[in-house]
């Protein structure tokens, strides 16, 4: 008698010996994973720039025409880069640290024997692992394929999986959707076709986005209007005026440099950087810098149901036998057999299997592995007895038709927010098209699925935030209901089934805003979904952490996969929540808005004083009158009324949802309030000219026209800054002691060449502020009327 025929051994793999070798000839995947820029970019980044250059000219000159505290600009530029690479080069090492645990980590066959290493130790010819979400990190050829279904999307477009055979060529960047296999490494470094790919999906990227977009936009603006400025300027100051170059020079210099909100720009950088790093202290891996920036827009948020408001695991809390030929004990070896036929089970197989593990004597001779757009799995099976069957395992509105007694008594579980799954006998082979068809129904498996015990509060912030929540899954649509009804989603009542959804966009787009809970929902529709949404406008974060959400994670404003989830959708996603905890997205949003909310308040500071300084530049031109401030006096101003208070208020807490249209947003207020501080200030510079005469008056109406500037922009710093609270109050009113001290004090006085003449002036100064306050006021509530946001 013949002996049975053996199954091949599986590949060994590599040997050390041969490994060592090719570590010697350079054959390694050295991509190095970067997380973050160099440091020597960073410094590069935050020192050699445009605005940098300009003012380090413009110090230049100071330097040169004296004195050294008209140059006190040049030295706030310095500490203000210096802040920014300190900042950045602190997200850096957070940014290391955190990528280095969400790094993919292959499992590899070597010496017979499996073991997971960093992608960057693969070297040509090893044997890897694949099985379901295993994302595919070097080119190679298929070695072995058991039901290997790979999804190229990301590479091809093509959205379809691929189903591999040994010989096949896989390409790094896809990844695993079914079934497992194994392959050998033909390519690795940079010589893999995706390595661009994969070194752009776990770097630190300073990436568009409309915040930064806007401010670039507006120094582009303020750079084209400088240059005429300060030739004008000069010849104004020197052949009108008849100074000496020096103090031409001194005054151009004076009105040039505050035009240029450099402020801005390094807040919006160390903001970012803040927001990074408080994100990762609580496990959070920002991937791009503009997502926190997309986060703080977000009105929709997708949630995949498992593994998002449950937990990943699931038990077995019943076994409900349909036929009467077949006993429990018969079924549980078909259940126990059927889980050790998947190598990599899913978790509801996971639950099978340690409910079940009684499948000995049963032999596997090909399998089915479980799809997310076919909803079951299966495997032929030979009993002890020589019985022999083809077995499937899924979802029973999938595998019955409708009408089947079996499906009230599913939905009946599900109304439960209890999972079913529906064992049946198939009468054709499982690699026919039409397997699911006239199949026997044996027993229903029912799964108590665990709720993650914070699901429920964070769903109740969603909605104090109107942030809309849509749970999608591809469970049974009555039993996702149930468990969203359990943790209070409003909606939950009324769960669709997204098989009977309209495809064409707007009719899809309705349904989707009208319900809370879709059920059944296959890869491409959670795709269709989130651009349904897209199209009402509607700006959309996904989370998930299956291979069934990449396409939805890919395309969606935000994704944000889980740190347990594959491969591929921590690859794809802009946020890796490391500990798994849903929990943290509230910290999430709310850190995008606080950053988006607070550079949108503060940027009103930065270019109210573009504003005036455009003015009483052009003012001094037309009317060839003395320029009324040295470098030093703005530098003041700017430091108390912008710079410092700017600093805490980017910093402080803001809820509100971030908008659209930045630039519009700002300039709505900031054109109108440095309109009236520039006129203002100009109008009693011009009355001290008119009181102050003698050879050294100048000095005295420079005074009268500081203070005066220094109250409006105190004005505007306190529209800013609300709505108040004890430390914003006590922020404002720390500015204005700084002024008085700088008044009060004689060596302050000298420092900053201010003293004020008599009490007629300085009080007119006070009055004309008083009324620009006014009309600030005024102008502000009516620019909130006539423009609102």
């Amino acid at each position: 008698m013949s002996e049975p025929a053996h199954p091949p051994a599986p590949p060994p793999g590599l040997t050390r010996a041969e490994v060592a070798e090719r570590v010697a000839r350079g054959e390694v995947n050295d991509v190095p994973v970067r997380s973050s820029r160099s440091t020597a970019e960073i410094v590069r980044a935050n020192v050699f720039t445009r605005f940098n250059a300009i003012i380090g000219v413009l110090f230049l000159i100071i330097l040169v025409v004296g004195p050294i505290q008209d140059g006190l600009f040049g030295f706030v530029i310095v500490a203000n880069t210096a802040i920014g690479i300190i900042q950045e080069l602190r997200a850096k090492k957070t940014l290391d640290s955190l990528a280095v645990i969400g790094e993919a980590r292959p499992t590899v066959r070597r010496d017979g024997e499996p073991s997971a290493i960093p992608t960057g130790e693969i070297v040509l010819g090893d044997l890897i692992e694949l099985g379901p979400g295993d994302k595919c990190v070097v080119d190679g050829e298929i070695r072995e394929a058991d039901g290997l279904e790979i999804d190229e999307s990301l590479l091809t477009g093509e959205a379809d999986p691929v189903l591999k055979r040994p010989g096949d060529k896989v390409m790094s960047g896809s990844f695993v959707v079914a079934g497992g296999g194994s392959y050998t490494a033909t390519k690795v470094g940079r010589e893999a076709y995706a390595v661009q790919l994969a070194e752009e999906a776990s770097r630190f990227t300073l990436v568009h986005s409309e915040l930064r977009t806007g401010i670039s936009r507006i120094l582009k603006y303020v750079t084209w209007m400088m240059l005429p400025t300060a030739v004008g300027l000069v010849i104004s100051q020197l052949v009108v005026q008849g100074h000496d170059w020096k103090e031409a020079v001194r005054r151009m210099v004076a009105g040039i440099v505050p035009m240029v909100p450099e402020g801005l720009v390094l807040l919006t950088s160390v903001a970012f950087a803040i927001g990074v790093i408080r994100l990762g202290r609580k496990q959070c891996l920002v991937q791009e810098l503009p997502a926190i920036e997309g986060l703080a827009r977000v009105d929709t948020v997708c949630l995949d149901k498992t593994g998002t408001l449950t937990e990943g695991g699931m038990d077995v809390s019943e076994l409900r036998v349909l036929l009467k030929s077949a006993d429990e004990a018969y079924v549980r070896q078909v259940l126990g057999a059927l889980g050790e036929s998947d190598p990599r089970p899913n978790a509801s197989l996971k639950a099978i299997i340690d409910a079940y593990p009684d499948g000995a004597g049963w032999r596997c001779t090909e399998s089915l592995p479980f799809s997310s757009a076919r909803k079951y799995s299966g495997a032929a099976l030979n009993g002890p007895d020589s019985e022999s069957g083809n077995w499937l395992l899924g979802a029973p509105d999938v595998l019955l038709p409708d009408g089947h007694p079996a499906l009230s008594e599913t939905e009946q579980l599900n109304a439960q927010g209890l999972r079913v799954l529906l064992l049946a006998r198939a009468e054709r082979e499982l690699d026919d098209p039409r397997v699911a068809e006239d199949v026997s129904p044996t027993a229903l498996v029912v799964l108590e699925q665990r709720l993650r015990p914070d699901a429920g509060d964070t769903l109740r912030y969603f909605a104090q935030q109107s942030v809309s929540a849509k749970v999608i899954s591809g469970d049974n649509a009555v039993s996702v209901g149930a468990v969203a009804a359990k943790l209070g989603l409003p909606g939950s009542e009324a769960p669709v089934d997204a098989r009977r959804l309209p495809a064409e966009k707007e009719p899809m787009a309705k349904a989707l805003e009208e319900g809370s809970v879709f059920g059944r929902v296959t890869p491409q529709q959670k795709r269709d979904m989130v651009a349904a949404l897209q199209s009402r406008g509607h700006t959309v974060a996904m989370t998930g952490d299956g291979v069934n959400d990449v396409l939805a994670l890919k395309d969606a404003d935000i994704g944000v996969s889980m740190g347990s989830g594959s491969e591929a959708t921590r690859a794809v996603a802009q946020i890796v929540l490391l500990d798994n905890s849903f929990a943290t997205l509230p910290s999430v949003v709310a850190e995008g808005r606080r950053v988006i909310g607070n550079i949108t308040r503060v940027a009103t500071l930065f270019l109210t004083k573009t504003v005036y300084s455009v003015l009483l530049a052009v003012l001094v031109v037309c009317s060839r009158v003395p320029y009324p401030f040295l470098p030093r006096h703005l530098t003041l101003l700017s430091t108390l009324t912008i710079g410092v208070p700017a600093f805490f208020l980017a910093l402080a807490p803001n809820t509100e949802r971030a908008k659209p249209h930045f630039v519009r947003r700002v300039m709505r207020y900031a054109v109108p309030a440095g309109l009236l501080a520039g006129a203002a200030t100009f109008a009693a510079y011009l009355t001290a000219r008119a009181y102050y005469t003698g050879p050294d008056s100048l000095a005295a109406q420079t005074s009268v026209a500081t203070l005066t500037l220094f109250l409006i922009s105190m004005w505007v710093l306190a529209i800013i800054a609300r709505p108040y609270t004890w430390w914003r109050i006590a922020l404002v009113l720390a500015m204005g002691l700084g002024f008085l001290v700088v008044l009060a004090v004689p060596w302050l006085q000298r420092f900053f060449a201010l003293k004020l003449v008599g009490t007629t002036m300085p009080w007119a100064a006070v009055a004309i502020a008083a009324a620009a306050a006014v009309a600030l006021e005024l102008a502000w509530r009516w620019v909130g009327r006539r423009f609102p946001t």
